[in-house]
């Protein structure tokens, strides 16, 4: 899914208003970044090299850090490793799966209580648009009830081809 035209002008008008001008690999990072919808640094990479093997990791990196100071993408830990960048107004909260690596979004006002008690007891205001919390999926508690994961995901051995993980 490429960048609206609505967008693209946007993007255009933000980086000429800072100083920037928009170039074909800040416009292809922006692209892969919405397509993926949450992805790593190298995720977007790879995409990006599909159309312009010429780009490397380092300009990808350069990119998003702009995209970010200028509020056009955000990034959230959702766990281990490197951050993940989005494009899309972060009004959820990431659960992240011990067991498959699966991430589901949820409300962020399920955390307003949260939120309310940690401004009352500490003045800490949270942000709960940026929150990853990692626990066990609905499928996984079924397959591991008692069981809590010693791996991430990452450290685990993969699974056999015959096998997936379930979203």
């Amino acid at each position: 899914m490429a960048t609206t035209i609505d967008g693209v002008e946007t993007l255009r008008r933000t980086l000429h208003e800072r100083g920037f001008r928009m170039t074909p690999q800040r416009q292809l990072v922006l692209d892969a970044v919405e397509e993926l919808e949450h992805a790593t640094p190298e995720q977007i990479c790879t995409t990006v090299q599909r159309q312009a093997p010429a780009v490397n990791i380092t300009t990808v990196y350069r990119t998003l850090d702009l995209l970010e100071r200028l509020g056009l993408v955000r990034h959230t830990h959702l766990g281990h490793g490197a951050p993940n960048y989005s494009v899309r107004e972060h009004e959820h909260v990431h659960l992240v799966c011990h067991w498959c690596g699966a991430v589901a979004e949820a409300p962020a006002g399920l955390l307003d209580a949260l939120a309310g008690r940690l401004d009352t007891e500490f003045g800490f205001r949270l942000d709960a648009t940026h929150v990853a919390l990692s626990g066990t999926c609905r499928a996984c508690a079924v397959e591991h009830p008692t069981e809590h994961p010693t791996q991430t995901p990452a450290e685990r051995p993969a699974a056999p081809a015959d096998q997936e993980a379930h979203p």
